[in-house]
């Protein structure tokens, strides 16, 4: 690479992080003490993936959605999700419109064509409409009527869960949750925070964000991503990590081989490998290194790991599946 090419790459880089800090910075103002969800809503911004939310009622869940989409210039769409939504009500329905004495179908898109999508407490929905959303996640697009229609680009969709009220909700199938590029969990607020929390939401003004990205922009940054090369090392580190949460390989610990009943797929590896770029970009390195992987690791597989029904009994999380692959893997 030329010197000029070099000195184009590093100022690329440097304007990545730059980005990235601004946006955290200013989800921040009204987000507090959720460092690490916030993260995970801007990798999959920026790796052009789906993030699920999981967390009680009240831990800022929706509100962090919405800071997210008021900070960039993009369009906001939210879908309730209760029993009775149907998949019409997510992706559209075909309508008769009559002008000048002319009669004619005309399709009337749903919240789904939005640049970033919210899908408050999704597992209250039905199959058939969960599975509305399947296409639209992974190929970006929704058929309706034997037509296709392709979404807004970019496209996010931010899906909240509630882990404590199972009554009337339905558990996500793990075609969809495989569609979800991280899954987060989302804390109770300490002592600090809702002090803090107390004093900027009680005052007289409200905390307002102005967007500082655009769509243009976003997408940039999105191809920037991809772009980061993925060392020898780096790659087969992280095949050996998802390898190693299958029970049926050999490099499985012992609580794989007892707990686990399916591991994780290559898309675990598409995750991690992707976020691991947008972490080093956002660390101002143009080289995806193995910590930047192992960061992320354990929201790129947690949802992933089908455990059995001894390990539900026992109250094994997949977390500790996750710990234990990620020691078997080591330095590598």
């Amino acid at each position: 690479m030329s010197t000029s090419g070099v000195q184009q790459t590093a100022e690329a880089v440097a304007r990545y992080a730059e980005d990235v800090a601004r946006l955290k910075t200013t989800i921040g103002r009204v987000i507090v003490g959720q460092d690490e969800v916030v993260e995970a809503a801007v990798l999959c911004l920026l790796a052009g993936g789906n993030l699920l939310l999981e967390g009680v009622p009240g831990t800022g869940k929706t509100l962090l959605v919405r800071t997210l989409a008021d900070a960039l210039a993009l369009s906001f769409g939210r879908i309730q999700c209760t029993p009775d939504l149907m998949p019409a009500d997510v992706i559209g329905t075909w309508l008769v419109t009559e002008e000048e004495g002319r009669r004619e179908f005309v399709f009337r898109k749903g919240p789904v064509f939005a640049h970033v999508l919210l899908a408050d407490e999704v597992n209250r929905a039905t199959p058939k409409t969960q599975s509305a959303l399947l296409e639209a996640m992974q190929e970006r697009q929704v058929t309706a009527g034997g037509q296709t229609f392709p979404l807004p680009d970019p496209f996010v969709v931010l899906a909240t869960v509630n882990p404590i009220e199972m009554e009337g909700t339905y558990p996500l199938p793990e075609a969809q949750l495989d569609r979800f590029l991280l899954k987060s969990m989302v804390p109770n607020a300490g002592i600090e925070d809702m002090r803090t929390i107390l004093d900027r939401t009680t005052a007289e003004e409200e905390i307002r964000v102005e967007p500082i990205l655009d769509g243009d922009r976003i997408r940039a940054m999105q191809a920037l991503t991809r772009q980061v090369p993925l060392g020898d090392r780096a790659r087969d580190w992280v095949t050996r990590l998802v390898h190693a949460t299958r029970p049926e390989a050999e490099e499985a610990g012992p609580l794989t081989k007892r707990y686990v009943r399916f591991g994780a797929s290559v898309r675990a590896a598409q995750a991690i490998t992707l976020c691991g770029k947008a972490l080093a970009l956002a660390a101002g390195r143009a080289a995806v290194a193995r910590e930047d992987m192992q960061r992320i690791a354990t929201g790129a597989l947690r949802h992933r790991i089908v455990l059995n029904f001894e390990a539900e009994a026992e109250g094994i999380p997949a977390e500790k599946i996750v710990a234990e692959a990620l020691e078997r893997v080591g330095a590598g």
